[in-house]
């Protein structure tokens, strides 16, 4: 029971601390103005950051559900429905490395026609990662006759920075830019029993990008 309480009192402490630890930082670029129109639709696509790593299929699906949610939802293209549709357009080898590259994608009938089709005004590629960085303390476990647990402390900074490039294929250019960063400790206590307590940097990340990128298509309108 005694520790039991200890335990409790320690997840608590690290609670409102994991709620205080966190920052964000937003920042956006505009180039051109922007808006939604009836009919158009955003594809959320991901980039290569490093070493030809994608940024987390996860986090592109979480951008995608939240800007297809809420009150004023867009209509979103999942990442694999419009790669399978412009197959071979859009893979690695293939894809368009800039808005330069735009009007030569659409020089291609087959492209272009597609691109009504689907009603696809804006591309948005995603580019960044959750990782974590420095920490500190420790934990040691023992096992014992009929008794055994760990005790000590573990903490690590995890940090989520993004970036999302808007491209509009309505004026075949840069709309412009939006990223976010965010920073939080994450915990480990041991009484007894480790108990991680992450902090969720990219669910925040996600949501921040989300809503920012929703003002940016949207509030854009000329």
């Amino acid at each position: 029971m005694f520790l039991s309480s200890i335990r409790m009192g320690l997840v608590a402490i690290i609670l409102l601390l994991l709620g205080g630890c966190m920052t964000a930082h937003i920042e956006q670029s505009r180039h051109t103005l922007t808006g939604v129109g009836d009919g158009e639709a955003v594809v959320i696509l991901a980039r290569t950051y490093h070493n030809g790593n994608y940024t987390e299929s996860d986090f592109i699906d979480c951008i995608g559900k939240n800007l297809s949610a809420g009150a004023a939802p867009l209509s979103v293209i999942p990442d694999d429905e419009f790669r399978d549709s412009f197959y071979p357009w859009f893979e690695p080898r293939t894809a368009p490395k800039s808005p330069g590259d735009i009007p030569k994608l659409l020089s291609d009938t087959a492209v272009a026609k597609r691109f009504v089709e689907t009603g696809i005004r804006y591309i948005v590629w995603i580019e960044g990662s959750t990782e974590a960085l420095e920490g500190g303390g420790s934990i040691s476990c023992a096992v014992g006759p009929g008794a055994g647990g760990c005790f000590g402390l573990m903490w690590w900074e995890k940090d989520s920075d993004y970036e999302a490039s808007i491209w509009d294929m309505k004026q075949l250019a840069s709309a412009g830019m939006v990223s976010t960063d965010v920073n939080g400790m994450s915990f480990m206590p041991a009484v007894v029993v480790p108990l991680p307590l992450i902090a969720p940097t990219q669910n925040t990340a996600c949501k921040r990008l989300a809503e920012q990128l929703r003002l940016f298509l949207v509030e854009g309108v000329s």
